[in-house]
């Protein structure tokens, strides 16, 4: 005899984990919600926040990784670094990135408005219970830049900011082994499905196809 399928009370049924949520990758910011962010953050002298947001974007690091960085890991003798290296938390293996001359500037400025040492965190916390920003905490802040400029914070996350500037490299170069070394991925499956690229790479195919 077939098992057959009883409907539950809708009263005592588990709620879905994802109802009510967005799921699914979070998309990257374009060049110019970039631009809209930084000039914000600019405009309030959000010392922190522009040296968090300009890395952020720079190093493409997941937000456990970033909001762990010491002075020491992007200051070599009281000056900003053009490159540094990190072992990522997540798989163990080192990852490089670049600082761009704004990241480098703003990271300055939040360095010494916060007389930080080289063995600080680079982003403290403001609670005297956590030595440093927390990945609660640096999301809640990524919410409120996207909604400062008109976004909404429930379609964006702190992997948007990973992923916003391999995207535009991508869409420039195609290159996905460069964007692979520039994510710390070990396989270059993982970086496929990362930027969600196979799909896009069939479209433009199939439209480069005439019958």
């Amino acid at each position: 005899m077939l098992d057959t399928y009883t409907p539950t009370d809708s009263s005592n049924s588990v709620r879905p984990w994802n109802k009510g949520r967005v799921t699914g990758q979070k998309p990257p910011l374009k060049p110019k919600e970039v631009w809209s962010i930084r000039v914000r953050l600019q405009m309030t002298d959000s010392t922190r926040d522009l040296a968090l947001f300009n890395l952020a974007i720079d190093s493409k690091l997941r937000g456990c990784d970033l909001v762990a960085l010491r002075v020491a890991d992007v200051f070599l003798a009281g000056k900003a670094r053009e490159r540094t290296s990190i072992v990522q938390k997540k798989t163990g293996r080192p990852v490089q990135f670049e600082l761009s001359t704004q990241t480098q500037d703003s990271t300055c400025a939040w360095v010494g408005e916060r007389k930080l040492l080289q063995s600080d965190f680079l982003f403290p916390s403001r609670f005297r219970a956590k030595p440093n920003l927390s990945t609660r905490q640096y999301s809640r802040i990524v919410g409120r830049w996207v909604e400062s400029i008109g976004l909404n914070p429930r379609d964006y996350g702190t992997h948007s900011l990973r992923r916003t500037k391999v995207a535009l490299i991508y869409k420039k170069t195609g290159n996905l082994r460069a964007i692979q070394l520039l994510l710390g991925h070990t396989k270059l499956e993982s970086t496929v499905r990362y930027l969600g690229v196979e799909v896009d790479d069939a479209l433009r195919i199939s439209q480069d196809v005439e019958l």
